[in-house]
């Protein structure tokens, strides 16, 4: 499995159509093939949004996430109804700040977002958002808190944030991802990682 290497892959041409917070490219390639052979030359678009990480505020002690409630405009587009709102579910997350490591990133964000501290962050895995057409890549990790000093509103106004921050029994998240309103995909993937390995912080 996976034979293919970058090695694989032959980029021809490589053009800017913007730049910006969105940079957007478009690319003309080709490719291994399976049979063997090169693909004929192809063209893809490719955004560009830099990488996020994603944490999920944990309280052992109490058995409670903090769970983050903010606008999205993405949501408000892509609404199918008007009965869905464009509120999100979330946890922390953000986009890294220039030359910062993941680590410096969660803990940044878990305060500006939740005014919560830890000194337990725990790496749970990486994936690629949306690798069709975007080279983003976010990281999940666990930080274990007391989700009692957890504020009740939080973000940064420079931002444009304006976040409701909710302290909620550990199954009531769980029930919510169940029931559907938590829908967005890092909070889905990094709320099923945390079920598969819930035991190992029980037992810390």
């Amino acid at each position: 499995m996976q034979k293919f290497s970058q090695q694989d892959v032959r980029i021809i041409q490589k053009e800017p159509l913007r730049e910006g917070f969105l940079s957007i490219h478009k690319l003309r390639l080709q490719h291994k093939l399976f049979e063997g052979d090169w693909s004929p030359v192809f063209e893809r678009e490719v955004m560009d949004r830099g990488h996020a990480v994603v944490v999920l505020p944990y309280d052992p002690k109490r058995d409670a996430l903090v769970v983050l409630e903010q606008f999205r405009i993405g949501a408000l587009l892509a609404a199918a109804n008007e009965r869905q709102s464009p509120w999100l579910l979330e946890f922390v997350a953000g986009m890294y700040d220039g030359d910062e490591s993941a680590e410096q990133v969660a803990h940044r964000e878990l305060f500006e977002e939740a005014g919560l501290t830890t000194e337990r962050l725990h790496f749970a895995l990486s994936y690629l958002s949306t690798p069709g057409g975007c080279t983003e890549e976010i990281s999940i990790y666990i930080a274990e808190v007391d989700s009692s000093r957890a504020l009740r509103h939080a973000g940064l106004a420079s931002e444009h944030e304006d976040i409701c921050v909710h302290v909620l029994p550990y199954m009531d998240v769980v029930q919510l991802l169940e029931q559907g309103k938590i829908n967005n995909a890092a909070s889905v993937i990094g709320l099923q990682w945390l079920q598969l390995h819930k035991r190992r912080f029980e037992d810390l």
